[in-house]
């Protein structure tokens, strides 16, 4: 994976940001059971499949001492420009021509949240999206995580067109020029 360096180098001496590794499958799939209730987690089976279809989507901050992940983040592509539930449920719904992609899950263990872990891992993933040439950036969050999203410079678009597990949630999108 390319180098992409931002302002943050204390997380950077901390950890190294790249792609997803596939012996590294289990461990994201752990981390999601931790990050997201029963109810909205990614399924062990469907993280692994997304996975093998979209490693390059996959952004992880790996601790440089142990080796141990200690966050993550993942979507696929698509050419389509709105949210949808099945976008969890089926990554062969991944184009990775599409000039759009659907964000997933940020997900950062417990012990890791409260450094700027999440807003690294997102600038550098916009970043990479960017580089690819990539024009659209979607993702759908609790009402209690829209302002955290504003301030990584998503906008909201209001009530998703989502119900997954359950809940009611915002679409947020971010143009890459």
């Amino acid at each position: 994976m390319e180098k992409i360096a931002t302002e943050n180098l204390a997380l950077h001496d901390q950890f190294e940001f790249r792609d997803i590794l596939p012996d590294e499958a289990q461990q994201a799939a752990k981390i999601e059971r931790i990050c997201f209730p029963p109810n909205e987690a990614c399924s062990r089976e469907m993280m692994l499949k997304r996975i093998a279809k979209a490693p390059d989507l996959f952004l992880v901050a790996a601790h440089r001492q142990t080796g141990k992940l200690a966050g993550f983040l993942n979507g696929l592509s698509t050419d389509e420009r709105t949210f949808r539930d099945e976008f969890f449920t089926d990554a062969d719904l991944h184009n990775p021509a599409g000039q759009t992609v659907m964000l997933l899950g940020l997900d950062v263990l417990p012990e890791y949240r409260g450094q700027g872990l999440a807003r690294e891992l997102m600038n550098i993933y916009l970043l990479k999206q960017r580089r690819r040439n990539k024009r659209l950036i979607l993702l759908t969050c609790l009402e209690s995580k829209v302002e955290m999203y504003q301030k990584m410079g998503f906008q909201d678009k209001g009530i998703a067109n989502s119900s997954w597990g359950g809940e009611q949630w915002h679409e947020m999108s971010h143009v890459i020029s």
